[in-house]
């Protein structure tokens, strides 16, 4: 499935708070809204590098739909850092195989076939670096479910993701705008700025160019100049 590449000048898109403007997101709220087909429940992934701004877009869509629509980030499955520390990966954490993927993608069919009265949805609390279980209630009757993460056009373990989704966009931004912004998170999160910038380029950017490597698979391109 090809492309469709979007470009965004900086007038329609602010990338200096990472917020979209009205304008630019009244359209992709038309087009995410347009997923769902009466009585039914569409599942929309935003993938995008690390810092590319996938997830302020993801909860600038969800606000503009209000009850129509709920965000469920990757994120909350992280393997937890003892895990990680036995298997001798923490300080890859964010790599592909520091994830539940398996239980991501079974997370997802249950969202898609809509069986359950209620889902119980795993939430990253960024402050702990850690995944809370049970954190967010997925009812039923939401038409539109909005997941955001890395490896959503993946292959290996997250494969089945793309298949599950209604749709797919990726977010991308100039690795010159990204990685400044990733590297201030960091340290707004508690990192020492030389601590963070060595994580950003050693384990953040190795991680950016798996993501970017699935860019072609998505079905919208958003393709942020600013």
């Amino acid at each position: 499935m090809s492309a469709d590449p979007v470009g965004a000048e900086p007038e329609d898109l602010d990338r200096v708070d990472a917020a979209v403007q009205s304008v630019a997101l009244e359209h992709l709220v038309q087009r995410a809204a347009a997923l769902v087909t009466p009585g039914g429940r569409a599942l929309l992934g935003i993938a995008g590098a690390p810092g590319s701004g996938k997830s302020t877009l993801a909860e600038a869509l969800v606000t503009a739909l209000g009850d129509a629509a709920v965000l469920v980030p990757m994120d909350g499955f992280h393997l937890a850092d003892p895990e990680l520390a036995r298997l001798g990966r923490a300080q890859r954490k964010g790599a592909p195989d520091t994830f539940d993927a398996a239980g991501y993608v079974h997370l997802l069919r249950r969202l898609r076939d809509r069986t359950d009265e209620v889902v119980y949805v795993p939430v990253f609390v960024r402050e702990q670096e850690q995944a809370v279980a049970g954190a967010l209630p997925v009812h039923r009757d939401v038409p539109l479910v909005v997941t955001e993460g890395n490896y959503l056009l993946a292959e290996g373990p997250f494969a089945p993701v793309r298949e599950l989704l209604t749709e797919s966009w990726y977010v991308d931004l100039a690795p010159e705008l990204r990685v400044p912004r990733l590297i201030a998170r960091h340290v707004a999160h508690g990192r020492p700025p030389a601590q963070a910038e060595r994580w950003v380029l050693d384990s953040d950017e190795r991680n950016a160019r798996l993501v970017e490597a699935t860019r072609g698979r998505a079905d919208l391109v958003l393709q942020l100049l600013a």
